[in-house]
């Protein structure tokens, strides 16, 4: 283990929003006593862990033979009250091969890794983190395995009686505290907008209406975003008969909410979210169990807002504007019928021949609103839009479409570094969504549902460069898994915070 001269300490805290946990990580230049030590290894590396006292390194090096212990990524193994050691305990932690070591990886690691430590009453930890890659520094790996165990100690708990109040503190070992630090830092801004997504989407749909929705962006004003909200009569008057259609059936109405972060003076990036706070399908009601999520059906307008905020946060050098639909899809009197006709604000006509088929319309119109008053020089919408999605690729991956061969590669890209990854599905069925009354229907007659309905979006995409992103099945997490807690996932905030960040 290399010891720096200069024996700094930076600590930095990032509690997560109405979270009563938190992990608490200290960067520091020299192995620190604790607790635990979590030592890493790789496969190839010959190491004795010559940074232990002999005793101790002789019991590990005989444990590691002796079990036989390879070094797989993600296997673990621990050394309980190792001799002459100021250890209660030692976890060794496999790797993998070094060079296939990465940042998605090291964040994984430290979700899974932050849950172990925890269950085995893991308070105070000590990170020996060298020699787990090929890589010169292991600043970035330990800034994104610390990002990673943050993403999984946050918990959706406001309706908890009992709230687990563990404090879990970490003391990393890293050559370089300064990069470490800022890059932590850029991590930590991006965890709060994760975390605005999840406590969105995991919020009850009795708490979380186009209102209240509207109401939580306006918190974003006081990191510079500048807030914009329509009312029903405002969506009306402007036109945006398939928004203010689908508003229809709830008592509230529907919301456009724009949420604008002018980092520079260049053409905005558009990020268009669908935000319907509760799906009960409408007249084309929804059946079963699955309806009890239909909560979550706003994720996308979460994540998009989500992403504004990670922005602002840390004052990048970019200018993104969120764009939400928002509305409950409401059977009442006053709701839209299978049957009925709304009108754009593009001008066309469609037929409505299933209300569950509403989040596409709700997109349609805040595509046009973004594109006519924003002018963005790349629109991104992003959505839970279909089922067919989840069928197609399930719910590891989202479905990407576009016919912009450069924004699919770049995104693909963005979603690979931080394990959220995407698939392309194709495009090109214009042609199922005649309609013998309207301009279009709204569900294909024929074809597969979710190209389908990236197809009826495109309509909406006038001359921009456009990328359509369907969520449906990765927003909610029935089960933790690196670092993803159970609840709301808050998927797409990191995917489009990295790609907008290393596109400019």
């Amino acid at each position: 283990m290399k010891l720096l001269t200069k024996l700094s300490t930076i600590a930095l805290t990032v509690a997560s929003i109405g979270n009563a946990e938190a992990a608490q990580f200290k960067f520091t230049s020299h192995l620190a006593e604790a607790g635990t030590l979590v030592v890493f290894k790789n496969t190839q590396d010959e190491s004795d862990f010559t940074f232990l006292n002999k005793a101790t390194r002789k019991q590990l090096n005989k444990a590691v033979n002796s079990a036989g212990f390879t070094a797989q990524y993600g296997k673990t193994m621990q050394l309980l009250a190792p001799t002459n050691s100021k250890y209660e305990r030692i976890v060794l932690v496999g790797v993998g091969d070094k060079d296939e070591f990465n940042a998605a990886k090291a964040a994984k690691l430290g979700g899974d890794i932050h849950a172990f430590v925890k269950n085995h009453n893991g308070k105070n930890i000590a990170l020996a983190f060298d020699k787990v890659s090929g890589l010169a520094s292991n600043s970035e790996l330990a800034a994104h395995f610390a990002h990673g165990a943050n993403l999984r100690d946050h918990q959706f708990d406001i309706y908890k009686k009992q709230k687990e109040q563990t404090l879990t503190s970490y003391m990393v070992d890293v050559d370089d505290n300064s990069t470490t630090t800022q890059i932590y830092q850029q991590l930590a801004n991006i965890e709060q907008g994760v975390f605005l997504a999840r406590d969105l989407t995991s919020e009850i749909a009795s708490n979380m209406t186009p209102v209240d929705f509207a109401n939580a962006a306006k918190e974003l004003e006081q990191y510079g975003v500048k807030v914009t909200v329509l009312e029903p009569e405002q969506i009306k008057e402007l036109g945006m008969g398939a928004l203010e259609g689908v508003g229809r059936g709830s008592e509230q109405g529907a919301r456009l909410v724009v949420a604008h972060y002018e980092g520079s003076n260049e053409t905005p990036i558009a990020l268009v979210g669908k935000g319907i706070t509760f799906d009960s399908g409408g007249y084309s009601i929804k059946t079963g169990k699955s309806i009890a999520r239909m909560k979550s059906d706003m994720a996308g307008a979460a994540a998009v807002l989500g992403t504004v905020k990670a922005m602002a946060l840390s004052k990048a050098n970019v200018n993104v504007v969120a764009v939400m639909g928002m509305a409950a899809n409401m059977v009442s009197e006053q709701a839209i019928a299978p049957g009925d006709v709304l009108r754009t604000a593009e001008g066309l006509s469609v037929e409505v021949l299933n209300t569950d088929a509403e989040g596409r319309l709700v997109l349609s119109d805040a595509m046009w609103y973004a594109r006519t008053y924003f002018q963005p020089e790349i629109m991104i919408d992003i959505a839970t839009l279909t089922g067919s999605k989840i069928r197609a690729v399930g719910n590891r991956y989202s479905a990407i479409f576009s016919d912009d061969e450069h924004l699919i590669k770049e995104l693909t890209h963005a979603g690979e570094h931080v394990n959220e990854p995407v698939w392309r599905l194709p495009l090109g069925y214009k042609d199922m969504l005649k309609s013998n009354i309207a301009d279009l229907s709204n569900i294909g007659h024929d074809g597969p549902g979710a190209t389908t309905a990236a197809s009826f979006l495109q309509h909406f995409a006038g001359d921009t460069r456009w990328v359509h992103l369907d969520i449906a099945g990765n927003v909610l997490s029935s089960k933790a898994s690196g670092e993803v807690p159970i609840g709301g996932t808050g998927y797409g905030v990191r995917l489009l915070s990295e790609w907008l960040l290393s596109n400019k």
